[in-house]
């Protein structure tokens, strides 16, 4: 456990959620995303602990929260996240997010606009027919490959090829997506292989993505998001841009360079500094 922080559990909206507290200031909500729990975003902590109250989540199926047969759309988890603040004595917040974490944090944001003071996304944007084209089933050689989405759509077969195997995932996610997969430590592989390598955690896992379309409905109808946001994506934020298209009133936009997909990994001192200058 890192220094200043400690575990906490709750139990809201007909499951328990694991989530790791620590710092002074005003609620800041983070969320990583998959294969990661919320150690993803330890190197990111501590220094954000130093001007927030930081409350990391492991969402609904991530890391030690329950990992319940259903309940996967964005919608349902940003409740589960919503009744957690509320059990915090929180009425509002910032909140955060990485990967599957931003598109929880969008929904969150989408849903309890009274709740959210801001909202920060990286290297992550809501589920929709844009996103859908950005994800090519069949990537040429070289080009961005997102096996994980068609596989998750094959309901139970993710469970029975990878129990046992995750650490593969973890290496190979390493390799393909990050620019720097020498800054995601041993130790770190360690705990996402061992936190996903069973078959109910895996279920839980994909089940994030098997709930695709019923999350772009959703996403389509809300209007506009008001409060001020934020897409951070790594070398230069180009692809959120259409991602985000008529998402959110108030948005700017910053890029990261020197950095793959996981950033808060591979250059958290730079992600840092943007959520602070942001959050201010």
């Amino acid at each position: 456990m890192l220094e200043g922080f400690e575990d906490r559990y709750a139990d809201v909206n007909g499951t328990r959620l694991h989530y790791v507290i620590g710092g002074e200031g005003e609620p800041l909500v983070l969320m990583d995303g998959f294969p990661r729990t919320w150690h993803g975003l330890h190197k990111i902590m501590t220094p954000l602990a130093k001007h927030f109250r930081v409350i990391a989540v492991d969402y609904r199926g991530q890391g030690e929260s329950d990992k319940p047969e259903g309940g996967y759309d964005k919608k349902n988890m940003a409740k589960d996240v919503y009744e957690l603040l509320l059990s915090l004595g929180h009425e509002q917040v910032n909140i955060a997010g990485g990967d599957i974490g931003a598109m929880v944090a969008y929904s969150f944001a989408a849903n309890y606009p009274q709740a959210t003071k801001k909202l920060a996304l990286w290297e992550g944007a809501p589920f929709s027919q844009t996103f859908q084209d950005f994800a090519k089933p069949f990537p040429r050689p070289g080009d961005l490959n997102l096996w994980i989405y068609p596989l998750s759509q094959v309901e139970g077969l993710p469970a029975k090829l990878l129990a046992g195997r995750f650490r593969h995932v973890i290496d190979w996610s390493a390799e393909h997506l990050a620019l720097h997969p020498e800054r995601i430590s041993e130790e770190s592989r360690a705990i996402y292989a061992q936190a996903y390598d069973t078959p109910e955690a895996l279920t839980a896992g994909f089940g994030v993505f098997h709930t695709f379309h019923q999350d772009v409905a959703d996403n389509d109808s809300y209007p506009p998001l008001e409060m001020p946001a934020l897409a951070i994506a790594n070398q230069g934020a180009d692809f959120m841009r259409p991602m985000m298209e008529g998402k959110a009133n108030d948005i700017r936009y910053s890029g990261i360079e020197d950095s793959g997909h996981f950033v808060a990994e591979e250059q958290p001192e730079a992600l840092v500094a943007e959520l602070e200058k942001f959050f201010g």
